[in-house]
């Protein structure tokens, strides 16, 4: 039994009894301790072969015990004796958007709903609308989701884990004897919103000496195919790696070749053809069968005449044609961000308070950080009151004064944008902030129109700064909103109001090529992290990959400013 099956009974465990409407408390215990077998980085086994099962993080002596009978003998008596109680189809079923353990629990105990397939039938046949609270409307969107869910379903993953999982493999890689370089290559270089296998190259003189150790890792669970110069294993996760191993005198055309896109690398070999040259992950040969080796990426570039291409721009939509003419971006990069306007803390949903915020902010070298907590109608996420947005301010006073100058705090809102399109706080209010974020989380799926009229009125409100995570969506969970994004765009450049990226790896929204399309129309961008954890504004790093896919430079960034033009900028619009 692997990590990823493992996690996966207690994932299942925790799903069943809220359903039943366990204790919340009986519920985080199942699911902290599937997260934490999942995250694991080793093999169960071996830590319950050591004794150590309550070493992990989240398991206690009940949960050790259970971990312990799993391992032994396959089975778990207090799972299946819930299954028994509780139909595990249901588990599915949570996974539809709108569908919550309540309502998963009335579809089975009123209308003996136990799976999706039979949810879908169901909605089909006009049975949920019969029930209290539901109506053709809530019918409807459930029929959507169901669709949505289908249709999202895959084997990639998020670009946060990816990156995480690659750099705790690139780390031992890199320590191997005789590894002379370790690079992540693939969609996570690219940048790419989600990644299917890991791809990683590795530079050393003897690969089969390097391959051995990799599939010794303690990360791997199975390896899936060994050659001479590559490994394909399975980790304890379900994540599935590829290593490759090249003299170092390829490593270049390695990197390159493994780093794609597929269509990029068709026209750099189309370019070397044109030259009489042939280009493989080894390098060039010429027509007389001598070798031309690539040592740096930079020299497959060089040989066709061409500067370095960024890896994000590696998708064949008019980099090369831009590196032909001299005209590729300069990009922007982690570094020119002087700020986030994007930030929560324990007033609202976040799991910090602003001063374990800002303490972060000041250990990335932020200028200033923006504080913007929720409004008061999304009360999910414990949204603030005017009463309690006012609190807020002062303690933001308080906070500066004995941070001193090295950080700025500035006051900000992320306002929700009502069905109607007003705003959850009334002008005068939002008026008394330094920096106003709207943003779109409920009633996400009204007609093209309604939602774009509803977005363009924000956006003609004279105290909205930025537009938080535009579309909405959540990568793998909900579609986004059906927006007339050509008229958001012409809307944005026309009232000055920026357009966020959001960071999260969840979000990462606005798109790539919608932030192409916007810097296009002359509209103002944020990079914002939406920091609910000191440890989210880490998550820069993935906006800037998003907003360099979609070709963006510093200068069309909002946060790249230094404080005193952003604070300019922010007066000019509220006079």
């Amino acid at each position: 039994m692997t990590n990823l099956e493992a996690a996966d009974v207690f994932r299942r465990i925790a799903y069943l009894l809220e359903i039943k409407g366990e204790a919340i408390y009986r519920v985080l215990a199942y699911r902290r301790a599937a997260d934490a077998i999942q995250e694991l980085g080793r093999d169960l086994h071996d830590i319950w072969e050591q004794g150590e099962l309550q070493k992990i993080p989240g398991v206690g002596k009940a949960i050790a015990e259970k971990i312990d009978e799993l391992l032994r003998t396959g089975k778990l008596e207090y799972y299946e004796k819930l299954a028994a109680e509780v139909p595990p189809g249901l588990v599915e079923v949570l996974a539809v958007g709108d569908v919550g353990p309540k309502k998963a629990a009335r579809f089975w105990k009123e209308l003996n709903i136990t799976s999706v397939d039979e949810l879908e039938k169901a909605a089909q046949e006009g049975r949920l609308r019969e029930l209290s609270g539901m109506g053709a409307k809530s019918e409807a969107r459930i029929l959507e989701n169901i669709h949505a869910l289908r249709e999202q379903r895959t084997d990639r993953m998020l670009l946060g884990k990816a990156e995480q999982v690659s750099e705790q493999l690139l780390e031992r890689l890199r320590g191997l004897k005789g590894v002379v370089q370790a690079e992540a290559a693939g969609s996570l270089r690219r940048f790419r919103e989600t990644v299917g296998d890991l791809d990683l190259i590795v530079g050393a003189k003897n690969s089969g000496t390097v391959l051995e150790a990799f599939i010794q890792f303690p990360e791997v669970a199975r390896t899936l195919g060994q050659g001479d110069t590559k490994a394909s294993v399975e980790l304890h996760d379900g994540t599935r790696v590829q290593v490759w191993v090249h003299p170092p005198e390829h490593f270049g055309s390695a990197w390159q070749y493994a780093t794609g896109s597929q269509a990029h690398n068709v026209r750099l070999r189309e370019l070397a053809q044109k030259r009489g040259l042939s280009l493989s992950e080894r390098g060039f040969k010429t027509e007389q069968d001598d070798d031309i080796t690539c040592a740096k990426e930079v020299d497959v570039y060089a040989a066709l005449d061409l500067p370095w291409i960024p890896p994000e721009l590696r998708e064949d939509r008019g980099e090369i044609r831009a590196a032909q003419a001299g005209e590729l971006p300069q990009l922007v990069e982690v570094d020119d961000l002087k700020g986030d306007l994007h930030a929560h803390s324990d007033w609202s949903d976040g799991g910090a308070s602003m001063r374990e915020m800002a303490e972060a902010a000041l250990e990335l070298g932020l200028e200033y950080l923006v504080v913007s907590d929720h409004s008061r109608s999304l009360g999910v996420a414990n949204g603030l009151s005017i009463e309690r947005l006012r609190e807020q301010r002062d303690e933001i006073s308080r906070l500066q004064s004995e941070i001193g100058d090295s950080l700025k705090i500035l006051h900000g809102t992320e306002v929700e944008i009502l069905a109607d399109g007003s705003l959850d706080f009334p002008d005068e209010v939002l008026a008394e902030l330094d920096i106003v974020i709207a943003s779109l989380h409920m009633s996400l799926r009204q007609p093209r129109e309604v939602v774009t009229e509803r977005l363009l009125r924000a956006l003609s409100n004279q105290n909205v700064d930025i537009i938080g995570h535009p579309t909405g969506r959540l990568i793998g969970q909900r579609e986004p909103a059906d927006l007339d994004m050509e008229r958001i765009f012409r809307a944005a450049a026309e009232h000055d109001v920026a357009l966020e990226i959001n960071a999260n790896p969840e979000r990462l929204d606005l798109r790539d090529v919608h932030a192409r399309l916007a810097i296009e129309q002359g509209c103002l961008l944020a990079i914002n992290t939406d920091a609910h954890h000191p440890e989210h504004l880490q998550f820069r790093i993935f906006g800037v990959g998003t907003a360099r896919r979609g070709w963006v430079t510093p200068d069309s960034v909002l946060n790249t400013w230094p404080l005193d033009k952003l604070q300019g900028w922010l007066a000019d619009r509220k006079r």
